[in-house]
């Protein structure tokens, strides 16, 4: 992307539509003049006197056990060093983001202006009684290591610094697994680390309660190797210090079983790295440019097992695997303290899950066939729904037992519940379907490319590398676009009209008047309407010169979807076609069909949506739950709807007994667990998490989902078509760039799905 492009998509970002990335949300009713006298005075009095009475009882009364400060100096920011308090907001803003997404941890972002170590330490202890947690983040070392030690003896409350911590722990994770692969002994093994700083010093001191010996940690700064005769080392430095001539970090490397960077980029050479152990393990953790380039480690050694700091690399140290869930299962037990049997947990739990089959969700978000540990596997992925299940459960569990917990769990399976469906809220399978896109990204067709939105659309497809993109419309108008939004990209511009593309769009009229000449269809008719882009862009899917299409963005969609219908066939024994949306409500994903194509669909047609929607639901790596929709519940009432509903149910159970599917039934019922198992205990619906409705017309599906996206704000994914044999996705009228880059996403996965599937029917 254009750097001045980039620059003003992330301003904007940050600017509109509301300045920040964070807000406060009542959690109470304040509707009426009693829920404000609740809220307020004089209600808010007696919860007040309680907790007078008993300190303790503020946990049950306000947010304080779900709320964490990330508090800062602004002296360390990422990679920008000392930008002030200021500055650093939008980086806590954004570490507030990741804990409510991640594990549903409220946050108030602290930004501190003084680098008084004693100051910055008071203000702290003077506003902790608002919070459950501390985070401290982006402090510059050394004063990091002192303000966190005084904050964790003196405050009653779990405190940590995640810039040491969280690198530590998800390493050691992946150190233990990396071992266990190379068949090394970690009392034997020798580590050379680049980078004496606190995440370093933190990953060292880990390491070693592990299990690595100090004397066998070589350590490295910018000034070379820690020796005792510098005078310039902190005491935590000095713990790993040698009495020894200094040796350049070269000379280290030779015969290394582990190299630990936390410094700067491509400051290992091939041949460095051949120089040291057998099986060595590189954590190359520099961002964006680890120490020794991924692709040149693994030419070089082919029994490396490596892991950097980025996603697009295999085994990411990346601190989202461990904080929220840290923070999550220490606030769970109201821990006093983050202590280091807790990130001994976290390490320990995070090792197992890596070892553990990989549900097929994950799989699919990463585009692979099947993650094993191994190699190129050795620390979960960040996508893992399990994360929060595993490692705040392991953590709790820690603080209990090392009696640092002030209230005791006893029910864990409950609890595990309860902590999955906290990741309700989260909105993780918009970034799964983007990143199962990038895995193998496709030609993707932009129909209508000379509107300004669809361009831009395009271009971030191009940009995130979810498909090559091939733009339909006027090339002068596109290429003026192109040049008003930064687009500098080399990709496909087709104008179908021009004499220019003469010999292909003949050849398209061709083919599409010999499968069309018996009902109606004239050659004349056929080169015309291939000037036309919607029909042009669909030959080219067909003719297999592009994988997949997206348009509608200017036209209404009954006008879009009749070219459909008449070049792209149906999928094998599909009858009808039809549509879903995908819904990102605060309780999860939820399917809504048919959104768009069939208006009043008989009991056998809603059947046949019922099925493919599952299909589709199983593409993103959920198990459908479907819950067939009705004003009425399971024979309340004698009308044709309802009946027409019960029979496509009927015959469900009948022909696909292992398909989680029932009704007739009303919404709220559908939706409501404790509703339906106190009114129909027989449902098959009883215990599951519905997340996939069939409505028995176009009417109320339509109406349903518009309502949900303009109501609550929910980000949606469709209509997705149903039944088709090619990949051809259609935007809503207006779409926003937003909805059509999720659309081009979800129309690359389709065609790697459709590709895959025609694979199989080869290789059988």
């Amino acid at each position: 992307m254009h750097k001045d492009t980039k620059r003003r998509e992330a301003l904007l970002y940050h600017a509109k539509p509301t300045p920040g990335k964070i807000q406060v949300v009542p959690t109470k009713k304040y509707a009426t003049q009693r829920d404000l006298s609740l809220a307020y005075s004089p209600g808010v009095a007696e919860p007040c006197l309680e907790i007078a009475k008993d300190i303790d009882n503020v946990y049950k009364y306000t947010a304080k056990g779900n709320l964490v400060a990330v508090i800062t100096n602004g002296t360390a920011v990422l990679g920008l060093g000392d930008i002030g308090p200021e500055a650093s907001k939008p980086v806590m803003e954004g570490k507030a983001l990741l804990f409510k997404i991640f594990a549903d941890i409220d946050v108030f972002d602290i930004e501190v202006g003084t680098k008084d170590i004693e100051a910055f330490i008071q203000t702290v202890k003077n506003i902790a009684p608002t919070f459950g947690g501390i985070n401290l983040e982006d402090i510059k070392a050394p004063e990091s290591f002192e303000i966190e030690r005084r904050l964790v003896e003196e405050l009653d409350i779990p405190v940590m610094h995640d810039d040491q911590h969280g690198t530590a722990i998800i390493s050691s994770a992946a150190l233990l697994n990396a071992l266990e692969l190379a068949e090394k002994n970690i009392d034997k093994v020798k580590v050379v680390v680049s980078g004496a700083g606190s995440a370093a010093l933190a990953c060292a001191n880990l390491y070693v309660l592990l299990g690595v010996k100090p004397e066998n940690i070589y350590m490295f700064d910018k000034d070379g190797m820690l020796i005792n005769s510098r005078t310039d080392l902190s005491d935590l430095q000095r713990r790993y210090s040698k009495d020894a001539q200094p040796q350049s970090l070269k000379e280290a490397m030779v015969n290394a079983d582990v190299f630990l960077g936390l410094s700067v980029g491509n400051i290992i050479t091939p041949e460095m790295l051949l120089s040291m152990a057998k099986d060595p393990i590189v954590f190359a953790m520099a961002n964006p440019v680890p120490e020794v380039d991924y692709n040149v480690a693994i030419n070089t050694r082919e029994d490396i097992i490596m892991a950097t700091g980025r996603s697009d690399y295999p085994n990411q140290v990346n601190n989202v695997l461990g904080f929220p869930y840290i923070f999550r299962g220490a606030l769970d037990v109201r821990a006093k303290k983050i202590n280091e049997a807790m990130k001994m947990a976290a390490v320990h739990a995070l090792a197992e899950l890596a070892k553990s089959p990989v549900p097929e969700q994950v799989n699919i978000a990463y585009g692979e066939t099947k993650l094993n540990f191994g190699r190129d596997y050795i620390i979960p992925k960040p996508f893992d729904p399990r994360l929060i299940s595993v490692v705040a459960p392991a953590v709790a569990k820690a603080a209990m037992d090392s009696g640092v917990a002030q209230i005791e769990i006893t029910d864990w399976e409950k609890y595990e519940l309860e902590l999955l469906e906290r990741l309700g809220s989260d909105n993780k399978m918009i970034r799964m379907l983007v990143n199962r896109a990038k895995s193998n990204p496709k030609r993707v067709v932009f129909a209508e490319a000379d509107h300004l939105d669809v361009l831009k659309a395009a271009q971030i497809v191009h940009e995130e590398g979810i498909g090559f993109p091939i733009l339909l419309g006027n090339k002068e108008i596109i290429q003026e676009l192109k040049v008003e939004i930064g687009f500098d990209a080399d990709v496909e511009i087709i104008d179908p009209k021009t004499t220019e593309e003469d010999k292909r769009r003949k050849k398209y009229a061709k083919a599409f008047w010999k499968s069309r000449q018996r009902r109606g269809v004239t050659l004349l008719d056929a080169e015309k309407w291939m000037r036309e882009r919607n029909y042009y862009g669909l030959m080219m899917v067909n003719s297999g010169e592009a994988d997949t299409m997206v348009t509608g963005y200017s036209r209404s969609y009954p006008t879009v979807v009749k070219p459909v219908m008449e070049l792209i066939e149906k999928a094998p024994g599909v009858t009808r076609i039809a549509t879903t949306n995908m819904m990102m409500t605060s309780r999860g994903p939820l399917f809504l069909s048919d959104t768009a194509i069939n208006p009043n669909p008989s009991a056998e047609d809603l059947a046949k949506i019922a099925l493919m929607t599952a299909k589709t639901v199983r593409m993103f790596g959920l198990e459908p739950v479907i819950a067939m929709i009705s004003f009425s519940n399971f024979g309340s009432s004698a009308n044709e709807n309802p009946k027409k509903v019960r029979d496509a149910v009927a015959y469900l159970h009948k022909y696909y007994p292992d398909l989680i599917i029932d009704g007739e039934i009303q919404t709220d019922f559908a939706l409501n667990p404790e509703m339906l198992k106190s009114k129909f205990p027989f449902s098959k619906l009883v215990n599951k998490k519905v997340n996939t409705l069939i409505f028995p017309n176009l009417d109320a599906a339509n109406i349903t989902y518009k309502l949900l996206k303009e109501l609550n704000k929910s980000d949606s994914i469709g209509p997705i078509m149903l039944g088709l044999d090619k990949p051809v996705h259609i935007f809503q009228l207006g779409a926003s760039v937003e909805e059509m880059v999720n659309m081009a996403a979800v129309s690359v996965v389709d065609a790697q799905e459709k590709s895959r599937k025609i694979k199989q029917q080869i290789t059988e």
